[in-house]
């Protein structure tokens, strides 16, 4: 058994540009707020281009960027990065791309460029006990010092229960990642190993009802079961 190394990036930007209602709850749960499913999501653009020493550009990809209009027309611009594990580099990747975001949004009123920065977070597939519940980035201007933080999420602390009351169905494909520990075992014990099966057996089954009862669509469902089987490199 094993998890596929680049998988998860396919499945997390297929979900997220093919299914994009299902990237609501993930937002509700991550940022506390309370958007119903019916709410207008427009994406941005993912690539930039920053400029360097000796004339140099650098491109840089975010995950996702995208805003969200609610139904009385109030607009929040959210960025998520997905992280296998944790590095040291991801708050400066996370800044970057925070400041371009801005940028690309800014407006000058008056000789006064005014930047919204977006709300961001980071979800991880992996964590261990290093990894921060959150993190924060700290700007110290001729102006004054302002702050904001950055939320984590950790995948592999959601158990089935919570991915279902809570209709987090875009973390199912990310699922088999609280089981990766255990795969040698699974490996050797085919009684474990059919426990696995039948668990994901009762994934299909539930998806199932949920389109039955037009919670979800076929094809939502369909690319959530596709996009499981990618990153379980099947």
């Amino acid at each position: 058994m094993k998890v596929s190394k680049t998988a998860y990036d396919d499945a997390f930007r297929t979900l997220l540009n093919d299914c994009s209602e299902l990237i609501i709850p993930v937002v509700n749960e991550v940022f506390g707020e309370r958007y119903t499913g019916k709410e207008k999501i427009i994406f941005g653009v993912n690539e930039h281009f920053l400029s360097q020493e000796e004339d140099k550009v650098k491109k840089v990809i975010t995950d996702s960027s995208f805003v969200i209009i609610s139904s009385d027309g109030i607009q929040k611009r959210y960025h998520i990065e997905c992280q296998s594990t944790a590095d040291n580099s991801m708050l400066v990747r996370i800044f970057e791309y925070d400041a371009q975001i801005a940028l690309d949004s800014g407006n000058i009123v008056d000789n006064v460029l005014t930047v919204t920065f977006p709300n961001s977070a980071v979800i991880f597939l992996r964590h261990s006990g290093k990894t921060p519940n959150e993190m924060r980035i700290r700007m110290i201007t001729p102006g004054g010092t302002t702050e904001y933080f950055v939320p984590v999420v950790k995948v592999q602390k959601y158990n089935l229960e919570e991915i279902f009351s809570k209709r987090l169905l875009f973390f199912i494909p990310f699922y088999i990642f609280s089981h990766e520990k255990q795969f040698p075992e699974y490996e050797s014990n085919e009684v474990k190993l059919q426990k696995l099966c039948e668990e994901y057996s009762n994934i299909r089954l539930k998806l199932d009802d949920l389109q039955k009862a037009g919670e979800v669509s076929e094809f939502t469902k369909s690319a959530v079961c596709t996009m499981t089987n990618h990153v379980l490199a099947l």
